[in-house]
């Protein structure tokens, strides 16, 4: 078994696969340049479709006229800072507060919960839900899990509510958003957008067809793509094929993993635990019915509504960070005069700079920069060939 899941990772990564499909990336893309179509941005929305992107270089295979966008696809990203500050006025009023490793770094308006911990808050960094649960129930200090997350995240925290196995000492501060609607507002802007690669983990919960929309509402092309570099390869071109044959769909490239109708119990476990309304999302604003909270059943373990967590005048983006833009893929890391220079992944000034699923964060940490510069040299000299 474990030869065979090898043998299927290297064969998704395969160099000389990844170069035929490249090819054959330029001979469709060059096509619908001369139909008119100077340039097909190609929106992903995954904050691991970006480090594949970055880490293996896929865009220095790509045409001039074929642009993937970072989309908001890191779910630490977009929390806002006022529910970071939310979680330092817990800490610094003694509450003990679980976050994630990624989140614990992230920017809040004044300071992240890493220097709130550094200056005496109680702060502690978990894998997930269950260690809280596991640490909670040692002891009868007052605690909150700082809850972060999309689609995949909710269900593993909504699941020990249902079965009635998160103690009483051990309340949550929600922050979980959902894609669907955002990809939504993206699309119901002003937007140049030609396709759309689908989150392939928040896919494997909320299925293929919850993207059925963007095809059928909006005449572009989306396909749920895997992680490793000829699944993106893959997502690319069906989409230049769906632009050829002037035929938008919505297409499984991920199909070992992700279903039409997705997690069934997934979806019914949120269901139970979680209510929809409107949220605000860092760098964005507010996207209707894209948020999660905590349902009256369970009002007893809502941070919010046992604590005073009231936050006001809180700064989402610093003056000069390019990150809005960076969420919205309006931007690139490079575009922002922070970037490498005052904001390192060491130092980070914004929270694209943090999370391992940050886009600037992947372009620091991978040469996201380079890889454009050597674009052309690459191009010529294996592409030609």
């Amino acid at each position: 078994m474990i030869r065979s899941s090898l043998d299927i990772f290297n064969r998704l990564r395969d160099r000389e696969t990844s170069i035929k499909l490249a090819k054959k990336i330029r001979e469709i893309a060059r096509e619908l340049e001369k139909d008119g179509f100077e340039k097909i941005n190609i929106m992903h929305v995954c904050g691991t479709h970006e480090h594949t992107i970055t880490y293996y270089g896929l865009r220095a295979l790509l045409p001039n006229n074929v642009n993937v966008i970072a989309g908001p696809g890191c779910p630490v990203c977009i929390v806002p800072a006022r529910e970071v500050d939310e979680a330092i006025k817990l800490a610094e009023g003694g509450i003990r507060v679980f976050t994630y490793g990624d989140m614990y770094r992230v920017p809040g308006s004044r300071k992240s919960l890493a220097q709130a911990r550094a200056h005496g808050a109680n702060v502690i960094v978990v894998y997930g839900f269950m260690d809280a649960i596991r640490i909670s129930r040692k002891d009868e200090k007052q605690s909150v899990f700082f809850g972060v997350g999309f689609e995949t995240t909710a269900p593993t925290v909504a699941s020990f509510f249902v079965r009635k196995e998160v103690p009483r000492n051990l309340l949550l501060l929600p922050s979980y958003r959902i894609t669907v609607p955002a990809v939504r507002y993206i699309l119901q802007g002003d937007h140049n957008l030609t396709g759309i690669i689908a989150p392939g983990h928040v896919s494997t919960i909320i299925g293929a067809g919850a993207w059925s929309f963007v095809a059928e509402e909006y005449g572009l092309p989306v396909v749920i793509a895997g992680f490793e570099p000829i699944d993106v390869l893959l997502a690319i071109l069906e989409i230049l094929k769906c632009i050829k044959e002037g035929k938008p769909r919505t297409i499984n490239e991920y199909k070992r993993v992700v279903k039409w109708e997705g997690n069934i119990v997934a979806k019914k476990i949120i269901n139970e635990v979680f209510y929809t309304t409107d949220g605000d999302w860092r760098g964005i604003g507010v996207i209707p019915q894209s948020r999660w909270l905590l349902k009256e059943e369970f009002s007893e373990f809502d941070a919010r509504k046992n604590f005073d967590v009231k936050v006001t005048n809180a700064i989402d983006i610093k003056p000069g960070c390019k990150c809005a833009e960076i969420i919205l893929g309006k931007a690139v890391p490079t575009d922002c005069p922070y970037y490498l220079k005052a904001c390192t992944p060491q130092h980070p000034i914004g929270p694209c700079m943090v999370s391992s699923e940050g886009t600037c964060s992947i372009w620091a940490r991978f040469g996201g920069h380079k890889i454009m510069e050597l674009k052309n040299k690459f191009r010529e000299e294996v592409l030609m060939k």
